[in-house]
């Protein structure tokens, strides 16, 4: 299947940063077999400002350019701003009347067979020990109403090159970074039901379970039996 074009403006943007996360990281890349040909929505835990580019470059390597949901604030950012909308990011208004225009807008990238990469606990996650925490249900609700392959990806070691509270990243030496792509999650069952909390509730169940499992094959340790949950607190 041939890819939908690429802007030039993402390309240029790729041909600088992808030299320097080279120089930045130690990569272990798995699972880029399941990535499918025509358009998918890739979605990744979240534990450092720096992991969407981690994510991408992961993407990037196995020949698909997605499209990132990032919050609308780095939209405003100069310079930055102008590359998110230059190179086609989609932005996600939180909290306000237009906050359905970003779920609009990712469903038409993915009638065109293009890849969307989101980050479904919509921010950092507030796991103490940095364990992918409860989703939010935007993501699912574009997956059961696209029928678009859900693909989970785990990552782990953003964290080591920019922490949390750090503006500049630590980039010597070189950090190794892992990012697992897993098998699309079998939402098929969820398909023809009334899309009501309790469906939205178990297909972000489903794909966190997917996600965490692979955050566990990366960091060679066990996670919590029970996902943190940012509006209660630690089980």
């Amino acid at each position: 299947m041939t890819h939908p074009p690429v802007p030039r403006s993402y390309r240029a943007a790729v041909a600088v940063a992808r030299p320097v996360m080279r120089a930045m990281t130690r990569r272990r890349w798995e699972g880029g077999e399941n990535l499918p040909q025509g358009g998918f929505i890739a979605a990744a835990n979240h534990l450092s400002h720096v992991d969407p580019f981690t994510f991408l470059h992961f993407l990037i390597d196995h020949g698909r350019y997605a499209k990132v949901l990032a919050k609308h604030s780095l939209f405003t950012i100069p310079v930055l701003g102008h590359l998110f909308r230059s190179t086609g990011m989609i932005p996600v208004h939180r909290g306000t009347e237009r906050a359905a225009s970003a779920l609009n807008e990712a469903r038409a990238r993915l009638a065109v067979g293009e890849a969307v990469a989101v980050f479904p606990e919509g921010t950092l996650t507030k796991d103490p020990d940095l364990w992918p925490m409860v989703a939010k249900t935007g993501v699912i609700r574009l997956a059961l109403a696209t029928r678009a392959p859900l693909i989970p990806v785990g990552q782990w070691g953003a964290q080591a090159l920019l922490p949390r509270g750090r503006r500049i990243p630590r980039a010597i030496p070189r950090k190794p970074v892992t990012v697992f792509a897993g098998e699309a999650v079998d939402l098929s069952d969820l398909y023809d039901l009334p899309l009501d909390a309790e469906v939205l509730r178990e297909g972000s169940a489903r794909l966190m379970a997917a996600i965490t499992a692979l955050v566990a094959r990366a960091r060679a340790e066990t996670p919590p039996a029970t996902p943190f949950d940012p509006r209660t607190g630690p089980a």
